[in-house]
């Protein structure tokens, strides 16, 4: 399968205003410089390492890998658990913080620490931000979430509801109201988890690597309704962690410089609070939220939907996959079931799709492999690699406002 389901249709989709450097290096603009993680460990086996030092680990990589001190860095940004400044600082032995933020969202906000950094550099509040993102559900389990609410007038109807799990129970009724407004079948959900797992085999990091076959996704064992258990995303432990700083610096550092072409974080009043409400008009119930963030990011950097050449997107349920992909203007409202069955998010399909295996194959760390492996795709040095690749979409969960997004360019 080719481009010939995105270049034609889609352009339209999104006004864009294009920059004067298009396809060229801003020289305004921050960059990624530096990346580090751990290994990925499955939910309790990073024990019995901290959370701390795992993000310590990452930390002090992400330095080296940009050729720098961690003296050097000035600037923090944060999104989903938060983590505490004063105790990195110390841990870390950085003399002084300028700059420290946290997204205020959950998985949404994972694209918005780039955000976050990009303004800290362009504004001169930070020289040098390091950005992480870290998981230890040993102690903290995602997939519980709505176990963990108190009954308040606003949390209450979750388990009026039954639903007293987490996430998934509640994207099952979106992923079932979608099926039933387009008539997408099941098969559809399962390319998403083949495809990924297809780009895993390689991928010696990967917690799933094994190759899947549709009659074995159909013999998983459901857990809510339209969804099964290969449907959900992996529950893991790690860290990861990148080092932004302005275009004019990172030209002299280690490594190939990585632009953050556009970035956001925001959303629709009327997506509210995602998963935690699900009172959202119905043609925002069947998306994953993400139009808003889309528009504004295609408007920064000048580009549409056509020119991403890899996108990385949030996959912690297959279903908003493919929803992200109509968000972002890949294919049409309702086409995404037939548009990802055509092979297009495959390797030589019009759009490659986590060809780290995202979530649901490689590991799960609330977003944080996608921006390593944007990078990776950016800096020509990914396991598999998409040729001439040069602008990167990156995508934070489908989860309550703020939901974000950025646009890498090489």
């Amino acid at each position: 399968m080719t481009g010939g389901w995105r270049k034609p249709v889609l352009r339209h989709i999104f006004s864009v205003q294009p920059r004067l450097w298009r396809y060229g290096i801003n020289t305004g603009q921050a960059a990624i410089v530096g990346v580090g993680a751990t290994p990925y460990y499955f939910r309790g086996e990073s024990a019995p390492q901290t959370i701390y030092e795992l993000i310590g680990k990452a930390a002090l990589a992400a330095a080296a890998d940009a050729g720098l001190c961690i003296t050097d860095v000035d600037g923090l940004a944060f999104y989903a658990n938060g983590f505490e400044p004063g105790l990195l600082t110390e841990m870390l032995g950085i003399p002084e913080i300028n700059f420290a933020a946290t997204v205020a969202a959950q998985g949404g906000g994972s694209a918005g620490i780039l955000d976050l950094a990009a303004m800290a550099i362009e504004t001169g509040r930070a020289k040098a931000v390091l950005c992480i993102g870290a998981c230890q559900q040993s102690t903290r389990r995602y997939g519980l979430t709505f176990a963990n609410l108190v009954a308040t007038p606003n949390g209450i109807w979750s388990r009026t509801a039954g639903l007293t799990g987490g996430p998934g129970q509640t994207f099952a009724l979106v992923a079932r109201r979608y099926m039933h407004k387009f008539g997408v079948r099941r098969e559809a959900f399962a390319e998403v988890v083949m495809a990924s797992r297809a780009y895993t085999a390689n991928r010696p990091g990967a917690l799933r690597r094994k190759p899947l076959s549709l009659d074995e996704y159909m013999a998983s064992p459901m857990l809510a309704d339209p969804l099964c258990r290969l449907d959900f995303c992996l529950e893991t432990d790690g860290a990861l962690a990148f080092i932004v700083t302005s275009a004019e610096r990172a030209r002299d550092l280690a490594q190939r410089p990585v632009y953050i072409a556009a970035s956001a974080h925001g959303g629709s009043g009327d997506w509210g609070r995602s998963f935690f409400w699900l009172n959202m008009p119905d043609a925002m119930f069947t998306s994953a939220g993400a139009e808003h963030t889309a528009r504004r990011l295609y408007q920064q950097a000048g580009i549409g939907p056509a020119d991403i050449d890899v996108a990385l997107l949030y996959d912690h349920f297959s279903p908003l996959v493919i929803l992200q992909l109509e968000d972002y203007g890949f294919c049409r409202r309702g086409e995404g079931g037939d548009f990802v069955q055509s092979g297009a998010i495959r390797h030589n399909g019009a759009i490659p799709v986590n060809p780290h295996g995202g979530h649901l194959s490689e590991a799960y760390v609330i977003g944080m492999t996608h921006i390593r492996e944007a990078v990776e795709q950016l800096r020509g040095t990914a396991i598999n690699q998409i040729p001439n690749a040069q602008f990167a979409l990156v995508t934070g969960g489908p989860a309550p406002i703020p939901v974000s997004g950025a646009i890498l360019q090489n």
